[in-house]
């Protein structure tokens, strides 16, 4: 068996795999529109969302405590129920993007977090204040997202209907760098305090702290392993999502970008864990659909919204199945 700070230092690390993989297939979902336009190249792109990012994740710690708290009772799980769930999202993200699918790396949390729980101590271990808070979380990525998208996209079109093509391009060329910006920050205030409450609950079952608490260090660290894992692999998931599911023009980059922020930022001031993936990915849709539905890319959205149904049952059984692996395994 390993020895108890063995064990701590391999869910920290498993959580910081997972984090990386979120740096692959989630994070580059702030800066696709932005590098798709060709507004930003893709290095400066990957600097402003790290940079970003970081910044986001200390916008509060409401969205941290919802997954270390009340998706699962921190008291019937440990260490090993961390880790189950970490080796689900690793597996079923580096599948995804593989074959260049952005995922959403929430619910692969949620769900692995909830399969391991439920291996380890039954149904009793789930809790509804945080499942109630994912389910209000979808609403707000599906509808939302896909609304503030297409009704920014629609205004624009009305407002600035007379405007040469090439001063469009320009004007929303400079008014897209921020709403990437923007873009970037919100999602390091949702998606990025997901994995520092995992990292925060697993200190919190280490005993190294006495209750439930993110430390700044903590937030700096998976934020920058979240930077990292964009910078290598990220350009594969803004393929799919800045190319091929509409191809944008300046001015719909910042509708999608702005209306996704919006929804991200709101979500995230509630202590909401939402899909950042589902929020962008929807909003894109929303401004492919203000054009007509045409410029929507379907055989593209199909794939990447089957992906984002399974996400669930796939990592809640990996996890599952890993837990118990791991629990036969300590003996």
């Amino acid at each position: 068996k390993m020895d108890f700070s063995g064990m701590l230092l391999f869910a920290l690390f498993l959580i910081l795999a997972a984090e990386f993989v979120n740096g692959w297939t989630d994070a580059p979902n702030a800066i696709a529109t932005v590098v798709a336009t060709k507004t930003l190249s893709p290095r400066v792109a990957v600097m402003l969302a790290t940079i970003l990012n970081i910044a986001g994740a200390f916008y509060g710690k409401a969205v941290a405590a919802t997954i270390g708290k009340n998706i699962v009772r921190p008291e019937a799980v440990d260490l090993l129920t961390v880790s189950a769930a970490m080796v689900a999202i690793v597996v079923w993200s580096s599948a995804a993007w593989h074959f260049e699918i952005p995922t959403s790396e929430s619910h692969a949390l949620i769900a692995g977090l909830s399969g391991a729980a439920l291996a380890a101590a039954g149904p009793q271990t789930l809790l509804w204040a945080g499942w109630s808070k994912t389910l209000t979380g979808l609403f707000f990525s599906t509808v939302l997202g896909c609304f503030g998208g297409w009704i920014l996209a629609k205004l624009i079109q009305l407002i600035f209907a007379n405007l040469a093509p090439a001063g469009a391009r320009r004007g929303f060329g400079v008014a897209q760098i921020f709403s990437s910006m923007l873009m970037a920050f919100s999602h390091g205030s949702n998606d990025g305090q997901k994995f520092m409450g995992a990292f925060a609950l697993a200190l919190l079952l280490g005993g190294v702290t006495e209750s439930f608490a993110v430390p700044a260090w903590a937030v700096i660290i998976c934020a920058l392993v979240m930077g990292l894992g964009t910078s290598i692999g990220g350009m594969r998931i803004i393929k799919t999502m800045g190319f091929k599911m509409v191809k944008l023009e300046t001015y719909q980059g910042f509708s999608a970008e702005a209306g996704a922020a919006t929804t991200i930022l709101a979500a995230s001031s509630f202590g909401i864990p939402l899909s950042t993936t589902h929020t962008i990915n929807t909003a894109i849709v929303g401004v492919g659909l203000a054009r007509n539905k045409n410029a929507v890319g379907w055989q593209t959205v199909n794939r990447v919204v089957m992906a984002w149904i399974l996400t669930f049952p796939a990592c809640g059984l990996i996890a599952f199945l890993c837990s118990k692996l791991f629990y036969f395994l300590a003996g």
